[in-house]
Parts: structure tokens; C-alpha cells; sequence
């Protein structure tokens, strides 16, 4: 299929770019301690630029590191000694024919003290953000004209180290939408009041770039045109800010929505429909001439050029989906559509930088690391060698993958129908589609390499050893975790395979259902919808820990549509013929829920039956994945990556500690 609107030159301003495919500005965690720009961080975008993207915006870098930070390791540019490393990153970026914005930032009342060593956070009001919970100091009219200089200054920062615009963030919350908001702003001064105060603040800056800038260097602006919150911007009061911020002179307009306090807007889980947002930048696309950015869990170019044929946006901001495959643009190009490997919203890279580590992706093992795993090591020429892999799921077909473009032979053997492992298991109708993206990269990816796929063939030891391996992988996953507690053998008690597979039909009956995660929701969800009497007991697992807590209570409410009865802050404390007991641990009260049939969805615990054998007949038995006692998509990946990725290494150590010990 030919994209020619995908690749059809646009311009912001001035400045030209090569497609319409924008990498927006997302939080990675890789800056340096002091916020500077690090080679990992270099390398991340480097990635992307070569990856064929048009215009990439570096991820929100703060103004104002004294109280406007807004992450753990945010970028900054906010002094003259961080020019060289900006400079640097705009370099590698250009090298590839892109271009490259710096996204200038102020947190105000979303940052919070612990970032700011101990200082209270500031905002135009001093209305607290519920999602962060800390009252701010209102800014004196001296200090908001301070910031307003400080937005000027870094811009000036962005085009000495050859930045080719900035976009200022105006959206999500942070202060620059604090002050636009009638929810946040309740100022009496020049920056408070009527629909012009409240944009003063960020005419100010618009102008201030522009006069020190100069007029052709581009500005856009990121804009929540709703913040789904009440007395908040709705899409009118957004509508009127991008034509008022048109008539400023602004460049472009990046248009998406939400706060902190409706961050499922922000930051879709699983469960939004891919493009969901881009009616926003349509309606505001009707009303200014300057180019409209659309951004919202974009992944397909089909849909991609879809919206742009009709008009709906000037460009696409496609953010998780460069995440989870860098080369989306040069393979859309080259019409390798299918070697996408699409995002799947899972959330893992907003997990993992939001917590102590930085931007990893559940799908693609190199995310933030391209600096560990630049080149894959080809066996040498004329070498053949052959690697058995049992178990095709996630973690077992990355390894063979991996492997297959070292030049290894691979053999993987399934002993279902179907290629994909626990990825089947997902049942919600827009998670599910999602999924389906992943398996179906994994196995096309299967096909392209020639990889020996063997399906409905559960291997022995005997056809295994029978290749000589080099190696072997054993990737054979996992079997649903049963509760430690009484009665767990109970005949009446099922897993969530068997709701899932259809290997018990449950219809008419009074059910509970015990665990969490997105497998648990999705099994409960099914059994209300047929007719069934449900209770859902939330018992904490390793898997509910990967769902945020905004996506949680979606999830939650999505059951209490279909009629289930909800338990929460209990322990299961044993089962017996046609009920639970379940315990309150605050009050030690404990109730009965009367049930039919118990399902449990509590995980998986590692299935590896192979293992013992193999290493008795030979070297080299790799155990990887659920196999092995993880249990996320992301774990498996990474080790079925990661194993493949360093094979060789591996078994070169393995020998010498065993020569070590002989001697």
C-alpha cells in the first residue's frame, strides 16, 4: 500500500519536514542526575531519527529546576552549561534528516516536594491537584513575570545548541495549563481573572521567544483543549485558546487533552480505542489555519493515512508506538507493514521511568538501552549451528528471532495450534485486538526468518537431543497459580484457563472469581456477560502490580456495569464445598460468599518439566520466560532477548566456571 500523505512534506512555519509523522515528547528517565544529557539519552533518540520519524520533540525539559520539576531525572535547560549536551543530541538527530523541537517545561502545582528537595510547589493558585495531594504557594505577580523569562531563556538555550523550534507545554496539567484553566487559576491580578488574563502568562512567552528568537523560528504549543475535569478547559474554552494563540503568531498546535486528575486521558491503558483523541484535533483543525498535530495511541499507517487524507490533522504524533518499534516509519515506507511491531498499551514504559528505573518497553527489549545492544553478533561465516527452542510463546519466539538473524538454524516446537503462549488468554475485545498486533508480529516474523516452527509437537528429550544442539531454550511458560489455602483441590475449583479455553462453560451460575490483573478482570468480565451470578474477590498479585491505579479503577468500574459484586482489602482464607471465607485483615471479621464454582486468577508458577533431564544428556539447557518464574510480557521478552542476544557469552562463561571447578 503507497502512504502519500505519510510522506508528503509538511511545514511548521517555516521549517520543512520530510513526512507527517512526529515522535511527541514522552519522559524516559535517561537524563544524568543533574539533568544533563547523557549518551543513553543520545542514543534513544538517535534510534528514532534513524528510524525515518520527521520531527522529533525531545520529552519535556524544565525551566526552572528549583521548582519546576516535574520527574525523578528530568532533562534541563535551564543554564548556558547544559547547551553542549542539547547541542549534541541535535546533532546525532540531524544526521538522519530529521528534526528536532525541545519541549520547555514547568510542573507548578504538579511536582511535588519530594522533587523539590522539601519546598512547597508553586502554582498561579493555591488549589491542590488531587492526584498529587499538596496545597501550593500562589506565585507573586514578580515571580510569574521571572518565569515568564525563564520560558524565554531556555528557548534562546534551544537555538544556540541548534534546536530547530521549541514547543512550549501547555497541557496535562503543568503550569503553563494551570494558568489557562478557570479550574486553577483563580488570580486577582494581570494573569488571573476573565479568558485574556488567564492567557497572558503564556502570550507573554510566545512573545518573548519570538521577539529574542526571532519571528521564523518555529513555536508550537502542546494544549489540553479538555481536561475532563470539572470547571476545567472543555473543548469550547480549548477552541478559543488555539484561535487566540493563532492570532499570537504560535506555528502549530499539538492538541491532546486531560491533568494529572483525569491521567487516564493522558496516558491510554489498554482499553481506549486506538485514535480515540483525534476528534479533538479535528474540531480545533476547523478552526485555525496553522498546522494541527493529532496524538492519541495512533499505530496502524493505515489509519495514519486515513485521518490525514481526510483532513483531520496536518501531522500524526505517534509516541509508544516509536517506543516499541523505532523503524515504524522506514518500514511503513518500504512496505514492510508487517515487521511493525506495534504498541500494545500495556504501559510498561510509564511504569518502568515512572518508578526507579527508566523507559523500558514491554515489546522491545532494546527501549532506552541501544547503548548495551547496538549490533547483533553474527555467527561467523560459513558456521552453522542449531539452537532448539521449546515453547512458542512471547519469550520463546523473540529468542528464536533474535537467534535466526545471528545465523543460527532454530528449531521451536509448540504443542498447541497456535503460535503466541498466554497472549491468547487476553479477552477484552479492544485489549484483545492489540494483543493479536503482537502475535501476529511475532509469528510473521516466524515465516520471514524460515524458522523451523513445529506446532502441535509437545518435544521429548529424545527429539530434542537427537539435533545435537548447540543449545537449548526452554521456554515451555507457566500454569495458573493455585492459593495456598484449604480446599484449594476442591472439584469445584477452576483457573482461569479453563474460562478462557472453554474447557468449563459456566452459564446461569453463581461464581467467584479470586486474584487480579488484566487476565482476572477480563475472566470475571466474560463470565457476567453470560448470564452468570458473579463475585470478584480483589486479592493482591505480582500481576495486579503492573496495573496503575487510574487503570485499576477503570477496570473496576467496568464490572460493576455488568452487575459484579465487588470485595476489596480481604484475604482468602480457605474454600470449602459451596462457599469461600474471606478476612477482613483491619477488623479480623470474617464473611462467607456462597458459591457454586471458584475460579482463580491469581498468576502463573513456572512449568518446566524438561529441564533436569536435558542437562544430564548435554551442555547448554537455557530455561527462559514463565518458565523460569516470571510472569509479565515485558520479563519474557527481555529474557528470551537477552539470552539469545548473549548466547554465546553465556556459554563461553558456563564453560570456564566449569573448567575452573575440574581443576
Amino acid at each position: 500500500m503507497n502512504y502519500p500523505n505519510i510522506f508528503k512534506q509538511g511545514k511548521i512555519g517555516k521549517l520543512t519536514l520530510k513526512n507527517r509523522v512526529v515522535m511527541p515528547p514522552m519522559g524516559t528517565n535517561l537524563a544524568g542526575p543533574e539533568g544533563e544529557v547523557t549518551d543513553q539519552l543520545i542514543a534513544y533518540y538517535e534510534e528514532r531519527a534513524k528510524g525515518g520519524t520527521g520531527l522529533i520533540i525531545v520529552e519535556f525539559t524544565c525551566i526552572d529546576y528549583e521548582y519546576g520539576k516535574g520527574f525523578i531525572r528530568q532533562l534541563r535547560l535551564d543554564d548556558d552549561r547544559f547547551i553542549p549536551g542539547i547541542h549534541a543530541l541535535a546533532n546525532a538527530v540531524h544526521n538522519y534528516g530529521a528534526k528536532v523541537f525541545v519541549q520547555i517545561h514547568h510542573a507548578g502545582r504538579q511536582s511535588n516536594s519530594s522533587l523539590i528537595n522539601g519546598k512547597q510547589i508553586v502554582a498561579p493558585s493555591n488549589v491542590a491537584c488531587a492526584a498529587v495531594g499538596e496545597e501550593p504557594r500562589e506565585l507573586t505577580t514578580a515571580e510569574v513575570k521571572e518565569l515568564v523569562n525563564k520560558f524565554v531563556q531556555t528557548a534562546i538555550r534551544c537555538k544556540q545548541a541548534g534546536i530547530d523550534g521549541v514547543e512550549v507545554h501547555g497541557a496535562h496539567g503543568y503550569l503553563i495549563n494551570q494558568f489557562l484553566s478557570p479550574e486553577a487559576n483563580l488570580r486577582t491580578d494581570e494573569y488571573g481573572g476573565n479568558f485574556e488574563n488567564r492567557m497572558r502568562f503564556l502570550e507573554e512567552i510566545i512573545i518573548g521567544i519570538k521577539e529574542n528568537c526571532g519571528k521564523d523560528y518555529p513555536v508550537t504549543v502542546r494544549l489540553s483543549v479538555d481536561e475532563f475535569i470539572e470547571g476545567g478547559i472543555d473543548l469550547e474554552l480549548g477552541k478559543d485558546i488555539s484561535r487566540y494563540l493563532e492570532k499570537l503568531g504560535v506555528d502549530g498546535l499539538h492538541i491532546s487533552c486531560g491533568t494529572y486528575d483525569s491521567m487516564d486521558k493522558v496516558i491510554e491503558s489498554p482499553l481506549f480505542e486506538q485514535g480515540w483523541r483525534v476528534y479533538l484535533a479535528e474540531e480545533i483543525k476547523k478552526e485555525v489555519n496553522i498546522p494541527v498535530i493529532t496524538v492519541g495511541s495512533i499505530r496502524e499507517p493505515q489509519f495514519v493515512e486515513k485521518l490525514l487524507s481526510e483532513g483531520r490533522a496536518d501531522f500524526v504524533a505517534i509516541g509508544r508506538g516509536l517506543i516499541a518499534d523505532p523503524e515504524w516509519v522506514n518500514k511503513t515506507m518500504e512496505g514492510h507493514e508487517a515487521e511493525i511491531r506495534k504498541c500494545i498499551n500495556c504501559l510498561h514504559c510509564i511504569h518502568s521511568a515512572m518508578g526507579n528505573s527508566h523507559v523500558l518497553c514491554s515489546i522491545n527489549a532494546r527501549a532506552g538501552r541501544e547503548l548495551e545492544f547496538k549490533e547483533l553478533q553474527h555467527l561467523p561465516s560459513g558456521e552453522n549451528r542449531r539452537v532448539v527452542i521449546v515453547g512458542g510463546g512471547p519469550g520463546g519466539m523473540e529468542a528464536a528471532r533474535v537467534l535466526s538473524l545471528k545465523g543460527y538454524d532454530v528449531t521451536l516446537f509448540e504443542k498447541n495450534n497456535k503460535l503466541g503462549g498466554q497472549l491468547h488468554l487476553v479477552t477484552d475485545p479492544i485489549y484483545r485486538k492489540k494483543m493479536t498486533w503482537h502475535i501476529d508480529y511475532l509469528s510473521n516474523e516466524m515465516k520471514r526468518l524460515n524458522i523451523d516452527v513445529r506446532l502441535n509437537t509437545e518435544a521429548t528429550v529424545e527429539e530434542i537431543t537427537a539435533f545435537n544442539p548447540y543449545a537449548v531454550l526452554l521456554a515451555t511458560g507457566g500454569r495458573p497459580m493455585l492459593p495456598q489455602v484449604e480446599g484449594n483441590d476442591l472439584g469445584h475449583v477452576y483457573t482461569y484457563e479453563d474460562v478462557k479455553l472453554q474447557e468449563k462453560v459456566f452459564t446461569n451460575s453463581k461464581v467467584t472469581v479470586v486474584g487480579s490483573g488484566m487476565i482476572c478482570h477480563g475472566t470475571t468480565r466474560r463470565l457476567a456477560e453470560a448470564g452468570n451470578d458473579v463475585t470478584f474477590v480483589e486479592i493482591p498479585t505480582k500481576a495486579s502490580k503492573r496495573i496503575g491505579a487510574e487503570t485499576r479503577l477503570r477496570l473496576l468500574e467496568k464490572l460493576k456495569q455488568v452487575n459484579v459484586e465487588i470485595v476489596t482489602d480481604h484475604r482468602l482464607e480457605r474454600i470449602l464445598p459451596n462457599s469461600i471465607i474471606v478476612e477482613d485483615p483491619l477488623s479480623g471479621k470474617h464473611s462467607e460468599i456462597e458459591s457454586e464454582s471458584i475460579i482463580v486468577a491469581m498468576g502463573v508458577e513456572a512449568y518446566n518439566p524438561l529441564e533436569e533431564t536435558l542437562r544430564e544428556q548435554m551442555e547448554n539447557v537455557f530455561v527462559l520466560g514463565d518458565a523460569v518464574g516470571y510472569s509479565s510480557l515485558g520479563e519474557a521478552t527481555r529474557d528470551g532477548f537477552e539470552k539469545a542476544y548473549f548466547l554465546e557469552s553465556i556459554v563461553t562463561h558456563n564453560r570456564e566456571e566449569e573448567g575452573s571447578q575440574t581443576v
